[in-house]
Order: structure tokens, then sequence, then C-alpha cells
């Protein structure tokens, strides 16, 4: 396989989430009678938003990168056999953000004046997999820490990974608690930003160290020559 495919795949964890942020960014400004702190990022995406597209355009766009850096992490982790199981709690991840973003909320509001009748059923696969989410946002960083240990480039970021997965799990307590309404929709994006930050941090140091590791390879060659 080579390098430039996995370096591709590895940039990905840096593309998904500038695409993601710049799509719920974007949106949120468009929009009208939307407010930042009281709703959910999901809502950008709900028929009766403007320009949904934006948003669900974020969503896929995030999922499928985070499923091509999941792939790329897998390789720098030593393959199927060695890497563990948090490469594919990442592919997971990114698969649940691509079905989040194609089975759409039904209202943009949570708690729309007009609404009428109960949920759709896409707006239930929305709600299982904004779930299948959360929890890999929690248990990915936690499961790769462990593998970081035995991995001498990459060490250094463990206690990054545990921080990432107990902020995550605090962000997301606070969440679900509603103990902060009407400024849940903020501790939704922070919650979300956090992993999506250290996704970020972690593609930079695999290519950091992917484009130190070639000179070093050419420079052996050349003694051996």
């Amino acid at each position: 396989m080579s390098r430039g495919w996995w370096r591709l795949r590895a940039a990905c964890g840096l593309a998904g989430p500038v695409a993601f942020t710049a799509a719920w960014t974007t949106s949120t400004v468009r929009q009208v009678g939307y407010s930042i702190a009281e709703e959910h990022l999901s809502g950008l995406a709900a028929p009766d938003a403007r320009d949904p597209e934006i948003m669900v355009a974020g969503f896929v766009a995030l999922g499928a990168c985070t499923i091509a850096f999941g792939s790329a992490l897998e390789d720098a982790l030593g393959g199927r056999g060695r890497a563990g199981a948090a490469p594919l709690l990442v592919r997971i991840a990114g698969t649940a953000t691509v079905a989040a973003g194609l089975l759409r909320r039904d209202r943009m509001l949570l708690h729309p004046p007009d609404a009428v009748g109960g949920p759709s059923w896409h707006n239930h696969g929305h709600d299982l997999a904004s779930l299948a989410i959360y929890a890999t946002l929690i248990a990915a960083p936690l499961v790769l820490a462990g593998r970081l240990r035995d991995h001498p480039g990459l060490a250094g970021l463990r206690p990054a990974a545990i921080a990432t997965s107990a902020a995550s799990t605090a962000l997301l307590c606070l969440f679900w608690s509603r103990a902060v309404e009407p400024w849940n929709g903020i501790v939704q994006r922070v919650a979300v930003t956090v992993p999506l930050a250290a996704m970020a941090v972690l593609a930079a140091e695999l290519l950091r160290q992917r484009r130190e590791e070639r000179p070093d390879r050419e420079d052996r060659r050349a003694v051996r020559s």
C-alpha cells in the first residue's frame, strides 16, 4: 500500500473535524429563530432548517473522514492483529455519524410550537445513531490509551487520550442531565469539539512522524550503499 494513500487517510483526521465545525458554524449563522444555546446541532439538518444540506454534508464528510482515519490509525498501530479495538471504534463512530446525517430529525427546533404527532422512524434512527456516536466518543480514546502504552512513538499522547475520554464523559453527563438548561446547546458543541480536536491532534502527530521516518530511511539506505 502506497505512502500517499496512507497519508490521505491520515489527513482525513484533520479534514473531517474542520469540515464538520465549518458546517455547523455556517449553518448556525444562516438560521432564523435558532438559539445556539438551547438547540442541538442535529436540528440544523432538519427539513425545515435553512439550507439543511450544509449540515447533512458536514455529518457525511465527518463520518467518511473518520472511517478513513480509523483505517490509517489501524495501519499506524501495526495492522489489524496488533492495533487493538480503538481503530474499529473510530470506524463505528464514523459510520454512526454518516447515519445521523442521513437519518435527519423531523424539525429544527427541539420543541416546535406547532408540533403534531410523534417522531418519525428516521428521527428515532437519528437518536440511535447519536447514542452510538456518544458511546464511542467515550470508549475510543480510553481504549486507544491502553494501546498507546506500548507504542514508543505515540506513548506521549496517552494522557491526552485519557483526558479526552474523561472530559467527554463529564460533558455528556452534564448534557444528558439538562442541569444547565437553557445552555445545553453550548454543552453539546463543546462535548463534540473536544474529541474532534483530539482526533485532529492525533492525525497531525501521525503525519509528522511519518514525514520524519522517510529521511531516516533514506539515510540508512545511503549508509548501506
